[in-house]
């Protein structure tokens, strides 16, 4: 069954609400890497409940709605989907624990063409299930590569965010394990992409790859390092493009330019010399 563009654009996809607690920022502060130092203070505020910090990052981890991918009425090939970009804005921090709800629409569909595959836009508004307050906005780009072809007239996509053409003006590498995507998918994404070798062989990988989003959470966590003095109110937007899978275990250098509160990056991948998450910008304060 093809894409029906116009029937993706019409979806009423169901709010999605969730109740998160300590544990399950935890486990998601584990999952893209934190407390790899057990003596490193910084990074144990966010994996230690005593007075415990939340990432920015785990917004992209509450309230999703997956079933959209999976549904064969979508007409999406789920094996061959990938995830081609991700944005968030911070309204506000997110607390320890909390009662959330997750509205998503799809926002546009492009069709690539026969062979190319498709791109499917989304918006993500993250609220505070009682207050209604918005918490963070999210925007991700789903990458079809088996669905191209279903028609529409060609249109250009977005340009991605400039970087500037010099050597960056900070670097900072940080360790995944091999482990990493077993915990990470802890997180809420089961996608047997990044556990099942079967799964990953059948869509054209070598082995499980790392998530998307548990990069993007590296990449996160750097800013908040290098930039942030790892105070999490600090990081108020964060966006990038991906360009390569990266497998567990690899350690990711992430590549940064400031001007003022707007902060350009990518992630490479140290081992292969790869861009792994390129186009990458920031607002810090």
């Amino acid at each position: 069954m093809a894409i029906d563009p116009q029937k993706l654009r019409a979806l009423a996809i169901p709010d999605v609400a969730q109740r998160y607690t300590e544990r399950d920022a935890i486990l998601y502060a584990l999952g893209v890497g934190l407390g790899h130092d057990p003596l490193d203070g910084r990074q144990l505020r966010f994996v230690y409940e005593k007075d415990l910090q939340v990432l920015p990052t785990f917004a992209v981890a509450l309230a999703a709605s997956p079933f959209l991918l999976r549904d064969p009425a979508a007409g999406i090939d789920f094996q061959k989907v990938v995830h081609g970009e991700q944005g968030l804005v911070l309204h506000r921090p997110l607390a320890p624990r909390g009662h959330v709800v997750g509205r998503q629409r799809i926002v546009d569909v492009v069709d690539k063409g026969a062979g190319k595959g498709a791109l499917l836009y989304t918006e993500r508004v993250l609220a505070d299930a009682d207050s209604g307050e918005t918490i963070a906005t999210l925007t991700q780009t789903i990458f079809c590569r088996g669905d191209g072809g279903f028609g529409g007239e060609p249109r250009a996509t977005p340009a991605p965010h400039p970087l500037p053409d010099r050597a960056p003006d900070l670097v900072c590498d940080l360790a995944t394990r091999p482990e990493t995507a077993l915990i990470y998918r802890l997180s809420g994404d089961l996608n047997p992409l990044h556990a099942d070798p079967a799964f990953a062989r059948g869509a054209g990988f070598e082995r499980p790859i790392l998530h998307g989003l548990a990069t993007f959470g590296v990449c996160g966590h750097a800013i908040l390092r290098t930039l942030c003095g790892y105070e999490p109110m600090r990081l108020r937007a964060i966006a990038g493009r991906f360009s390569a899978p990266v497998f567990p275990g690899e350690t990711i250098r992430t590549e940064i330019w400031r001007a003022g509160g707007s902060v350009s990056f990518r992630a490479r991948v140290i081992g292969r010399d790869i861009v792994a998450l390129n186009h990458g910008r920031a607002e810090v304060v």
